[in-house]
């Protein structure tokens, strides 16, 4: 299926890392709930429901807004500006975090009342 460009979109970009790169510098508590790859860099960042919320940040602050999951089996697109999904090309692999990781993550970081820490 052929898909429309989509502006502010670059499927060549690979993801930044495995992990919300914020959080393994220690830019806040350390730990994510579900991760977000910017689909104009590859930047790796955390979901808005994690505490730090660094994949809306790393959007806004660059001027990215489309951002995608990092997650395995999720692909949709998502617009911060416009509250839109889209749906996409593939990106450069890989397309999620490798399986052995657990969410949330890292696996030496998350609290033990990790739900109640979440947005």
């Amino acid at each position: 299926m052929a898909h429309r460009q989509i502006p502010g979109l670059d499927p060549t970009a690979t993801p930044s890392g495995t992990g919300c790169v914020e959080c393994l510098a220690g830019d806040g508590p350390g730990w994510w709930f579900h991760l977000r790859r910017c689909a104009a860099c590859g930047h790796i960042g955390c979901c808005d429901s994690s505490p730090a919320q660094h994949g809306t940040k790393h959007a806004r602050e660059a001027g990215h807004p489309l951002l995608t999951s990092f997650e395995p089996g999720e692909d949709c697109f998502w617009n911060i500006e416009t509250a839109q999904y889209y749906e996409g090309p593939e990106l450069a692999p890989p397309t999620a975090h490798p399986a052995s990781q657990p969410t949330p993550g890292p696996r030496d970081k998350v609290p033990g009342d990790w739900e109640r820490q979440l947005h």
